[in-house]
């Protein structure tokens, strides 16, 4: 594994930093930057009920941020850079499995001592339009979502354009070539589950419309070459209802389909351990509506999912990229826009029903600010095994308690606890229960 000391990387964000200083000073770059120190200590706990190895790791990883504001002109220039290192904290001997799920590994199989990466974004702005390219871009669009779930943000490279030239209407396009995951200093290319070839050229377009102030229409389309294109339908509505009450409807819509390569060898989609009608092919549709009712601190949701029968969900997932010794990357752990992103499971599986819930309660109506809570409940049935046959189904129930100390020496300081228990009746999939303790603490300088 490639990797940078803590003192090359500070050292890589100190030069850029200096560089610009002289001939922006006195403009907006530094008058409306923002410079942050930040930390994160982690422990992970995860319990294989089905004979696999368990899994106990800890570790810290400290981060420097600077995102600068904008030179004055016509068109304005700024930079942002990002420099991190992560140290193992150990969890316990033989319980860091040689994958890169958490940790990177060392040759041996041993979860390394640290690792570092650092990097930036050059961006521009003209009028309401704005351009960032770099290697630490961090989108959160309903084609393409950088998880944020474990120790460290995954980022992507290549250029986003966002444009709000038009009132009540944000256009965004942009193309990824690279990913950089939550357990590795390397940037890899791109692939789906189970593809072991990676992709540098994935594109995509769309844009938010609000109708009103309570309606959002969404269409997005997006193209990983070689493995499926993606077309993207949303509605979001808010219903307010008075008196602390209110109504959300949110509608969701996919339609994926092959490209290129999809199917060869090495450009394979696992359809997520299910059935395909065209083993290694994508072809899926997937819907899911969610209605929230918010009283007060209290959130009551209620939703469905639906996932076509031809094949599972895909998303990118860099997880089965492998370096020149056949091992994985590290680049693991991704995220997409549907609820049933749960903890441990997807519920994405080729004809899989799932109907979900969850219960949240914000804690500041009761005069203890910082602290919010919620339980779901996620029951997933008619899952088609890889043959086709079969009735599967699986459930998970998660717990999650936030809070966020909210005055005194340690403001800012964020404690979040995460417990997910996973059950499934397909023997292809590990029954778990995982656990995630979580404490952030951001400084600004």
């Amino acid at each position: 594994m490639k990797r940078k000391t803590l003192p090359a990387a500070i050292m890589l964000a100190s030069v850029t930093f200096g560089a610009n200083a002289a001939d922006t000073k006195a403009h907006g770059f530094f008058e409306d930057s923002q410079t942050t120190l930040s930390s994160r200590t982690m422990y992970y706990n995860n319990d294989n009920h089905d004979g696999g190895a368990d899994q106990r790791e800890a570790a810290t990883a400290l981060k420097f941020g600077f995102v600068s504001g904008f030179t004055e002109g016509t068109v304005g220039f700024g930079l942002d850079v990002s420099s991190l290192v992560a140290i193992h904290l150990d969890g316990g001997k033989g319980h860091h499995p040689d994958a890169n799920t958490f940790f990177p590994s060392d040759t041996d199989g041993s979860a390394s001592h640290s690792w570092s990466r650092a990097g930036a974004n050059v961006k521009a702005r003209f009028s309401k339009t704005e351009v960032a390219v770099g290697n630490v871009l961090t989108p959160s669009l309903p084609i393409l979502v950088a998880t944020d779930s474990r120790l460290v943000i995954q980022n992507f490279g290549g250029g986003i354009i966002t444009s709000k030239e038009i009132d009540d209407l944000t256009l965004t396009a942009g193309k990824i070539d690279q990913s950089s995951g939550r357990a590795t200093s390397n940037s890899t290319g791109l692939a789906v589950a189970g593809g072991t070839k990676d992709s540098n050229d994935f594109r995509f377009a769309g844009g938010d419309w609000k109708i009103t102030k309570d309606l959002m229409l969404q269409y997005y389309f997006a193209r990983l070459e070689n493995y499926y294109k993606q077309d993207f339908l949303g509605l979001v509505h808010l219903l307010p209802l008075g008196n602390e009450q209110s109504f959300k409807t949110d509608l969701r819509y996919f339609d994926s389909s092959s490209d290129g390569k999809n199917g060869e060898i090495g450009y394979r989609f696992n359809n997520n351990g299910g059935y395909a009608k065209t083993p290694g092919e994508v072809d899926n549709k997937t819907w899911s509506a969610m209605f929230t009712y918010s009283l007060g601190g209290h959130a009551f949701m209620l939703g469905h999912e639906s996932v076509s029968d031809d094949g599972g969900f895909v998303w990118l997932n860099q997880g089965n990229v492998v370096d020149g010794r056949n091992r994985p990357e590290g680049n693991g752990g991704t995220a997409f826009y549907l609820f049933t992103d749960a903890i441990v499971g997807n519920f994405s599986r080729a004809g899989e029903q799932t109907n979900f819930g969850q219960y949240s309660y914000d804690f500041s109506k009761l005069n203890v600010p910082g602290l919010k809570a919620s339980v779901a409940y996620l029951k997933g049935d008619n899952i088609k095994g890889i043959n086709g046959g079969g009735d599967l189904s699986e459930w998970e129930r998660d717990m999650r308690v936030d809070y966020v100390i909210q005055a005194g020496p340690l403001k800012g300081f964020g404690t979040t606890l995460r417990h997910g228990t996973y059950r499934s009746d397909n023997a292809a999939v590990a029954n778990q229960d995982q656990t995630r303790l979580i404490f952030n603490y951001s400084h600004s300088l």
